[in-house]
């Protein structure tokens, strides 16, 4: 959450409660939605930091409200981000581990296993087909979004099909 907020930051000052709508109103429905107490805590770690600044701002009918900015140290962070590549390939994956155990502990079937994976995975692929054709035609970072998830989940499920054959040649 921390450099997203940042990111968010860069095009201008903002108080917490508008740096969550602007990323809900960025990814859509698809992604899940952030705590605006998770946002407010980690707006005092960025400050503590040094990477933003916060500012009270009185209101007359209202709390006072704080407006927090980027500052360089931010920016900088923020470039280095951008310059950084994605994570490597997921290899600690917590099914794959359920799979690789079921066989130790007997409490477990592994193909059992990948057909309730593939279940979970085919019903989060048709929520995200109903979510896409009810989703905002004109944002296209929500499309991506939810056209990256299918393809992962779908390259997940075609593993799920490997892993089974996999383990039926073995029996």
């Amino acid at each position: 959450m921390r450099l997203p907020l940042l990111a968010l930051l860069a095009r201008g000052p903002a108080h917490g409660y508008e740096l969550k709508q602007d990323l809900e109103q960025l990814l859509g429905a698809a992604y899940p939605p952030t705590n605006v107490g998770q946002i407010y805590v980690t707006l005092g770690r960025l400050e503590k930091s040094g990477l933003i600044e916060g500012e009270e701002i009185a209101q007359e009918s209202r709390p006072n409200k704080k407006i927090y900015r980027l500052t360089d140290a931010g920016q900088e962070a923020l470039r280095a981000w951008f310059d950084e590549t994605a994570d490597e390939p997921r290899v600690r994956d917590e099914f794959f581990m359920k799979l690789a155990l079921a066989p130790r502990t007997g409490l477990a079937d592994q193909i059992a296993l990948i057909n309730k994976q593939r279940r979970e995975y085919l019903t989060t692929m048709r929520n995200l087909s109903k979510l896409a054709a009810t989703e905002n035609r004109d944002n296209r970072i929500a499309h991506l979004l939810i056209e990256g998830a299918m393809l992962h989940l779908q390259a997940d499920l075609d593993w799920l099909e490997r892993c089974q054959e996999e383990l039926e040649e073995l029996q």
